[in-house]
């Protein structure tokens, strides 16, 4: 039990100057800084959530099984009969009913199956490049300001120097203004302008008709306003009276997986018809301007940005669509009082509001990711792989065997958390530079777009081509709470190069 709960440390030396004074002054100082690290979860598998994986894929497996074995038992006793006995020994009458019989069960068949879910197509909206704002001139304008003082802009000035993030991300600049306070004004001119411009490049891309959206989706982890930011699209975009509209808020980075689960779920009920999901933060109402150290880490990594993705179940609808969903599995640790309070909104004693990160963020969002993907190998692991998981299942072996994740997928998009987090990500799952590079790229480019990351990381996939039919494409995703969220696409064809893309210079 000792070595389960045992902390994974890291040490960094740091080099303090020349000491002023006492017995080593006019000589160069050194420290030891220790500091959290992820635990190789990889060799800490939990065979409980490896149960789980067995669990959703033998029921969903069960109907598969099934359905053709009825199927194949039926047809080998009609094909029993001759052409002569059929007309033989069956009057009109019966010939009617077996015909009848066999069409319901051709309905049952196709109405139980489960209905894939496909991506039709996605947008990524890019704010105009007068937002655009560099790490010197985040610094430069942050002290200009007036709202942090020495200690908070050294500290801000540190983060963004080791952060990964480049200097052509996006921040509204009225942060920045001296007295700032956030208004729920601003946070709806900033949702407005990157969902409507993300939502505008959908519907161009689809030319789908707005009275085909049936479902309407939302997800915006801070800011939820009344009317709510669905309202504001439905009333935008003139959808109708019938569309089903929700708005999720207060469910962090990984909301969007969470709103095409709930998209899936809702296709399904309403067969033939169209869901758009619109994943979105908005920075200027999560800017914290105060002096609280683990309250500032958000301004170093958030940045503006909106992802609109249109889906449907619709079988038509295969052959112009770039994706089918495949897996999606979502893990929430909210029951542990430190994944809890992880990430939390709060306001310091100033009375200032903003997230407070913890220490422990990276400690919990480990287990969490490790939690996730145990339960997620089952479901997409090659034979092989599964088949030596499953010996570890049953035998319970004392070291389980280690997964080779790379087999399961040719491309993964990571949340561009930190460089930080891509790091230890890449080598707890062993996995090479070419599956970092979109979320490498996606953070310097884009810096922490939330919930819409992982659609910037794979509309750089697309950009360069990278995607062939048959590829498997799995994002992850964090959140508060704290969540852990996987989703498995499957490219139905070559995606060539979009005709507009983020990645593209106007």
């Amino acid at each position: 039990m000792a070595s389960h709960n045992q902390e994974h440390l890291s040490t960094e030396i740091v080099n303090r100057g020349i000491a002023d004074s006492g017995p080593y002054a006019g000589s160069l100082s050194f420290s030891v800084r220790v500091r959290r690290g992820l635990p190789d979860f990889l060799n800490s598998v939990n065979l409980k959530y490896v149960k789980l994986g067995y669990g959703y894929l033998i029921s969903h497996g069960f109907y598969f099984l099934t359905a053709p074995v009825v199927l194949v038992i039926f047809g080998a006793q009609i094909g029993k009969l001759t052409w002569d006995d059929f007309c033989l020994k069956c009057d009109l009458m019966n010939a009617l009913f077996m015909m009848g019989l066999l069409s319901l069960i051709l309905y049952i068949h196709l109405d139980l199956k489960p209905r894939s879910t496909y991506l039709v197509d996605f947008a990524c909206y890019r704010p105009p490049d007068e937002l655009k704002t560099s790490k010197e001139k985040f610094i430069e304008l942050a002290r200009k300001s007036g709202n942090f003082d020495d200690v908070a802009i050294e500290f801000q000035q540190r983060v963004l120097k080791n952060s990964g993030i480049g200097d052509e991300t996006y921040l509204p600049t009225g942060i920045f203004h001296a007295g700032h306070r956030r208004t729920l004004k601003d946070g709806r001119e900033e949702a407005a302008m990157v969902m409507f411009g993300a939502v505008n490049e959908l519907l161009a891309a689809t030319k789908i008709k707005i009275k085909d959206i049936r479902i309407l989706i939302v997800n915006c982890g801070m800011l939820n306003t009344t009317p709510s930011l669905s309202a504001m699209l439905v009333n935008h975009f003139k959808l109708g009276h019938y569309v089903q509209s929700f708005n999720l808020g207060g469910m962090g980075c990984a909301a969007g997986v969470i709103a095409i689960d709930l998209a899936r779920d809702l296709l399904n009920a309403y067969r033939g018809s169209y869901a758009l999901v619109v994943s979105t933060e908005a920075v200027s109402y999560s800017w914290y301007s105060g002096k609280d150290i683990h309250m500032l880490l958000p301004n170093c990594f958030f940045r503006m940005g909106a992802a609109a993705m249109l889906l449907s179940n619709c079988h038509l609808d295969r052959w112009r669509s770039k994706y089918e969903l495949k897996q999606l599995v979502r893990t929430h640790k909210g029951m542990d009082n430190r994944s809890f309070k992880s990430i939390l909104l709060k306001e310091d004693g100033e009375g200032k509001q903003g997230l407070s990160v913890s220490k422990d963020v990276v400690e919990v969002g480990s287990h969490a990711l490790k939690d996730n993907i145990t339960t997620l190998g089952p479901l997409v692991l090659p034979f092989s792989e599964q088949l030596h998981f499953f010996t570890t299942l049953l035998f319970h072996n004392s070291k389980p065997y280690i997964p080779n994740y790379k087999l399961a997928f040719e491309h993964v998009c990571i949340l561009a958390t930190s460089k930080q987090v891509l790091d230890e990500i890449q080598k707890n799952l062993k996995l090479t530079e070419e599956y970092m590079e979109a979320s490498r790229r996606t953070l310097e480019r884009f810096g922490n777009t939330s919930s819409s990351s992982i659609w910037y990381e794979l509309s750089y996939l697309e950009a360069n081509r990278r995607v062939k039919r048959g590829d498997r494409i799995w994002q992850i995703a964090f959140g508060s709470g704290f969540k852990c969220n996987s989703v498995v696409w499957k490219a139905l064809r070559n995606v060539g190069m979009p005709k507009h893309s983020p990645w593209f210079e106007n």
